[in-house]
This record gives C-alpha cells, structure tokens and sequence, in this order.
C-alpha cells in the first residue's frame, strides 16, 4: 500500500518515511502544499498524511481542494494544531482523522492500520490471491499451499506491487520507483537480488513458477498459460 506524506519539517518527513517503510509501506514525501495537492489528485496512493502548516497552499486548502475534486482519498490531519476548533475544522474538511504532533509513531502506525483496513474494505479484496498464492493486506501474511511463509517489509512490498499487476510485465524502473522509492540505476542489482530472494521463497519450492523474467524488460508475475 502506497502513502502519500506532506510534511514540511525534514525531520519530520524523514521519520514517517522510515518508520513507515519499515513498517512495509511504500511512501512518498512532499514539502509544498501544491505539489503534495497535485500528487494527491494524479497518483495512485491509499492514504495521505496531512501536515496543516505548509507553504504554497495550506493543509486546510489541499483537503478542501481534494474533496472538491471527487477525491475520496483517507486522509489523516498531523499537525501541531491542538486547539479543538482546529480539529473540528479539519474534520469537517473532510479529514478521516487528526492526530496532535508531538506523537508517539506507534499510535500513528494503528490509525494509519485502521484508515486503510476501513478505506479498503468496501473497495477491494483484501486478501490477492493467483493460484495458490495468497497476500493478506491487512494481517501482512503471505501463504501458499497452505505454508506460512515469512517476507521481510520489502519482500512483501514486492510481492504486493507483482500480485496486483498480475500478468503486466513490470520494468525495473517502475519496481524501484513503487517499492524502494528510488530512480532506477542500471549499475544496482538490488531488484535482481530481491527478485531472486522472493522466488526463493515464493516460487522455488512451489509448482507451478509464478514469477517469470521477461528479458530486456523487467519480470512478471502469472500463471503459466494464462498470459
């Protein structure tokens, strides 16, 4: 799952981002009002953190601008602004929940959890299943052929990015991007390397190989015959 964070204090960001990823989603961080706006009406993100102090535009004025837009993105006000007018405004904007700064990030993580898991529900499974292949989204559990099978944040993150696009070949430049949140370097072999440590676990023991390489251009994940 992708979020979208606007967040004009580095350090800030820089620990959303983190804590975060680490966590398993895939982030992006935006310092401006506009941008962050702009971002969230054209990108495919499940979620936006919202800071309210930003330059360009204002938190208040992205939200509204969002909801005006036809945009039913969840979005989640942090911000230092405690005074219960300020939460009420936020909320009335069309905010999903506000959380006051200083927070603990434990807490930021549940209610980034229970945004997804309440925006999600009515819109997709949340379960991705092909063949016997199954990725809870919401319980961050992986199985197939009845086997438990153990990924770390990114692994999964992948696993999610090829499930969803089943059967679209996906370059390296769009796996970096979407799971590492990074332009692709063609002297990096980080996405062989994880390809190649998630097909171990995921396809190696298992019949039949889902994940296939398509040569020259990037690797994708279907079942045999039914491309």
């Amino acid at each position: 799952m992708k979020i979208l964070i606007v967040e004009d204090e580095p350090k800030t960001g820089d620990y959303l981002r983190q804590g975060l990823s680490e966590a398993g989603f895939v982030t992006e961080l935006s310092t401006d009002g506009q941008d962050g706006l702009h971002l969230a009406l054209t990108g495919d993100f499940d979620l936006l953190i919202l800071d309210v102090m930003l330059p360009s535009l204002n938190g208040w004025q992205v939200m509204e601008r969002i909801r005006q837009a036809g945009r039913q993105l969840p979005v989640l006000f942090l911000t230092a602004r405690d005074q219960v007018e300020d939460r009420v405004k936020g909320l009335e904007l069309g905010a999903d929940d506000y959380l006051v700064k200083p927070f603990a990030f434990s807490e930021l993580l549940a209610r980034v959890r229970t945004l997804l898991r309440r925006g999600k529900s009515q819109l997709e499974p949340s379960v991705l299943r092909v063949a016997d292949l199954e990725l809870d989204l919401l319980r961050r559990r992986v199985v197939r052929g009845g086997d438990r099978i153990e990924l770390t944040a990114k692994e999964f993150s992948l696993l999610e990015l090829l499930m969803r696009r089943q059967g679209e070949v996906l370059p390296r430049s769009m796996i970096a991007s979407q799971v590492w949140d990074m332009n692709f370097d063609s002297d990096t072999n980080v996405i062989e390397v994880a390809i190649r440590r998630l097909r171990a676990k995921v396809d190696d023991p298992y019949e039949p190989k889902l994940i296939r390489t398509a040569r020259g251009m990037g690797y994708v994940l279907e079942v045999p015959g039914q491309a």
